[in-house]
């Protein structure tokens, strides 16, 4: 399970070529992060396959998926004051513990409603971990590194959660391993955190999460890209398989094309971030809005034909390398509680895509069209083209590299 730290962690040498600096911290919170999104992967396809399997339409999958964005808000609020109160590092260890007993309880009441509040938890956990993760992460890199050892973060979570669905597929989706595996990982993340400590110190007000309008006015086109990937990950992991079920596909070779997207995501994530150590950034931003949108559009028209494998990798390549080029922009501005406050924000807005994008998708596939989905996302693309292409739209994050 921890190979895709290891790839990352051999790759990592190769692209910044040194070997001198101390990087024991950054592999730990890694690999954690790792953990959880393996556990994720598995996860979330379990509980919408689950849940087709018993009947449900497109919409109740979509409150579902929806379900744990509410939870992501509420977590977004609570990380400052939880992290200020218990410490950064006991704090992501006691949420990974809640999310293992949200998952477990999904085996023990198969109930629509209860379901939602497990979900609902489960959101709330993860975020709390993900923001102090992410904020660690990003206050140990140095800048002209920046774009490698953020795209090392990214991918392996990426390889992580691509690794879910394989396992899915193997242990199939009647039964409750799935749950039960999940479980376990969570459960590893937390023995894996308690190797390790020196996580920033955080104070309760400044991590608190306030202030998110004004992030959002001052680098709107950062904001929308953060909105516009966890839309994507969350349709991707919880509508994407029941979208290809119900477009002809077996559920095992649907896994796979969810796979194939995540591949895309995990394995082009670090030549994305060698280039934003070399080119300009907002020009890759850029880029990978352009290419975000044509496979969107290319997903309908290439569905049943051989061309869906290379759409399906540039679908998952650019929407990854929208959410890690906004980190990269985010850790090169701010700094200290600063960054702290800026990924509360990225939360906040992470929760807003997550219950944006399920919703709106399984209602327009329910009442519209079958192909919402990649229309939805092509529709997102365009929004953030308009305010990437916009005068001025980086002046935020334009400060010394």
């Amino acid at each position: 399970m921890f190979s895709g730290v290891g790839v990352c962690f051999s790759a990592f040498h190769f692209l910044t070529g040194t070997q001198s600096m101390r990087w024991s911290t950054y592999w730990i919170v890694t690999s954690a992060v790792v953990v959880v999104g393996l556990a994720m992967g598995v996860t979330l396809p379990l509980v919408s396959l689950r849940l087709d399997h018993l009947g449900y339409d497109a919409f109740a999958i979509g409150v579902m998926a929806a379900t744990p964005a509410i939870g992501i808000l509420f977590g977004a609020r609570l990380a400052g004051h939880l992290a200020g109160w218990l410490g950064s590092e006991r704090c992501m260890r006691l949420m990974l513990v809640w999310a293992a007993i949200s998952v477990g309880l999904l085996t023990v009441w198969v109930n629509y409603w209860l379901w939602l509040v497990l979900r609902l938890v489960l959101g709330a956990s993860l975020t709390i971990t993900f923001i102090l993760g992410e904020s660690w992460i990003n206050q140990l890199v140095v800048d002209r590194l920046r774009g490698r050892l953020v795209a090392v973060y990214g991918s392996g979570f990426a390889v992580s959660q691509l690794c879910g669905p394989l396992l899915l597929g193997v242990l199939g989706t009647a039964g409750d391993a799935g749950f039960w595996l999940s479980v376990t990982l969570l459960l590893l993340g937390v023995a894996v955190l308690w190797q390790v400590d020196g996580a920033p110190q955080i104070n309760a007000q400044n991590a608190s999460g306030k202030g998110v309008t004004e992030f959002v006015r001052r680098m709107p086109a950062v904001a929308w890209a953060v909105i516009l990937f966890a839309g994507f990950e969350a349709m991707a992991l919880t509508l994407m398989p029941v979208y290809l079920i119900r477009e002809g596909f077996p559920p095992a070779m649907a896994l796979v094309m969810v796979s194939t997207v995540v591949v895309g995501d995990a394995v082009l994530q670090l030549p994305i971030g060698w280039l934003a150590d070399r080119v300009p950034r907002t020009t890759l931003y850029r880029v990978c809005g352009l290419v975000l949108l044509g496979s969107s559009l290319s997903i309908p028209v290439l569905l049943h034909g051989p061309f869906i494998w290379p759409a399906l990798v540039l679908f998952g390549a650019s929407a990854g390398g929208l959410y890690t080029l906004s980190l990269i922009l985010v850790g090169q501005r701010f700094r200290d509680d600063a960054l702290v406050r800026a990924n509360a924000h990225i939360a906040l807005l992470w929760g807003a895509g997550c219950l944006f994008g399920p919703l709106v998708t399984g209602a327009a596939s329910r009442w519209a069209s079958s192909h919402a989905l990649p229309v939805l996302m092509a529709a997102m693309a365009v929004v953030f083209l308009m305010l990437a292409f916009r005068r001025g739209a980086f002046d935020a994050v334009r400060v010394q590299r």
